[in-house]
C-alpha cells in the first residue's frame, strides 16, 4: 500500500500532483513473481498436476509463500513475503528497495480487509491518533477502542494512525454467513517481530475516503481496512495549513524500507 487518503494539507501542499504515480500503483499492482519454498527449498507452483503428487499425511516446519508485486506507474516493485511456521504462526515481512527518482511515498504499509465490520480492538502503543509529526500528547499503554472510529473532518481524509504499535487484537462475531447465528466473538492478532509498526483500522479504504467530498457520501460500513504501516507520512502545517511536512516526517522512496510483523 503506498497511497492514503489525502488530508487538506496534502491538498495544500501539492503532495496528490507529485506523488500521483502511488496512487494509481497502490490500485493496478499486480504480482509479477511468486515463490514458494518448503523447508529452505524452492518448489514448483502446486498447481494441478504438481499439487497432486502431495498428501494430507505430509508433514513440514515452515513454508514461505514470496509474491513480487509490480508498481506499473513507477516501474517500481515490492516484496510481500509469508511464513508459516509449524506452530501455525504467520510472518510477514514488507520489502521495498528503494528507486531512483521515485517520488516520495504518501504511506508504505499493508493493507488487509475483513469481510465484516469489527465491533472494536485493542493496542499497545501510543494513545489517540498519532502521526509521525504529532506523538508528543501520546502516552504509552494499552487501549480499547470501541467500533470503527472515523475522525469527522468536514471532508474525509486520512485518520485513525497509532503510531509505535506492539500489538493490536481485532475482535469481530459477524461473518458473511447469513445462517450463522453463532454470535461469540473472535479475533485477530498483529504483533510487532523487531521494530514497532503503525497501524489504522477504519470501516473504509483510502480511495473510499479520497473520493468523498463530504461525510454523507461515504458508503455504508461493511468492512473492517487494516493497514500495518511502516513508514508514514506526517501531517505538517507547521506555519500554514498547507505548508510541507519536515523532512524528517517524509517518506523517500529512493532510499530502501522493510517492515516485519506476527499474524495469530
Amino acid at each position: 500500500m503506498f497511497w492514503r487518503a489525502t488530508t487538506e494539507n496534502d491538498q495544500g501542499n501539492g503532495l496528490p500532483q507529485r506523488a500521483a504515480a502511488w496512487y494509481a500503483d497502490s490500485q493496478f499492482a499486480r504480482p509479477e513473481l511468486i515463490q514458494v519454498v518448503v523447508n529452505g527449498k524452492t518448489i514448483a507452483l502446486p498447481f494441478d498436476v504438481e499439487n497432486n503428487v502431495h498428501t494430507a499425511d505430509e508433514k513440514v516446519d515452515q513454508v514461505g509463500l514470496t509474491f513480487r508485486y509490480h508498481a506499473p506507474i513507477s516501474a517500481t516493485h515490492c516484496d510481500v513475503i509469508y511464513t508459516v511456521n509449524a506452530d501455525a504462526t504467520l510472518q510477514v515481512k514488507v520489502d521495498y528497495p528503494g528507486f531512483v527518482d521515485a517520488p516520495e511515498l504518501p504511506v508504505f504499509g499493508l493493507q488487509m480487509i475483513m469481510p465484516t465490520p469489527a465491533t472494536g480492538f485493542n493496542y499497545t502503543g501510543l494513545s489517540g491518533e498519532t502521526y509521525p509529526d504529532r506523538m508528543a500528547g501520546g502516552i504509552p499503554g494499552t487501549y480499547a477502542i470501541q467500533g470503527l472510529p472515523v475522525t469527522p473532518y468536514l471532508v474525509p481524509q486520512d485518520c485513525g494512525v497509532h503510531m509505535q504499535t506492539s500489538e493490536v487484537v481485532i475482535t469481530r462475531h459477524q461473518t458473511l454467513n447469513n445462517a450463522d447465528s453463532d454470535t461469540s466473538t473472535y479475533d485477530l492478532q498483529i504483533s510487532q517481530l523487531k521494530d514497532s509498526f503503525a497501524f489504522s483500522l477504519l470501516p473504509y479504504t483510502a480511495y473510499e475516503l479520497e473520493n468523498a467530498t463530504h461525510q454523507d457520501e461515504l458508503p455504508p460500513v461493511r468492512h473492517t481496512v487494516l493497514t500495518v504501516m511502516g513508514g508514514v507520512r506526517g501531517v505538517g502545517g507547521i506555519d500554514s495549513w498547507g505548508s510541507d511536512v519536515q523532512p524528517d516526517y517524509r517518506i523517500d522512496a529512493t532510499q530502501p524500507h522493510t517492515f516485519e510483523f506476527s499474524v495469530y
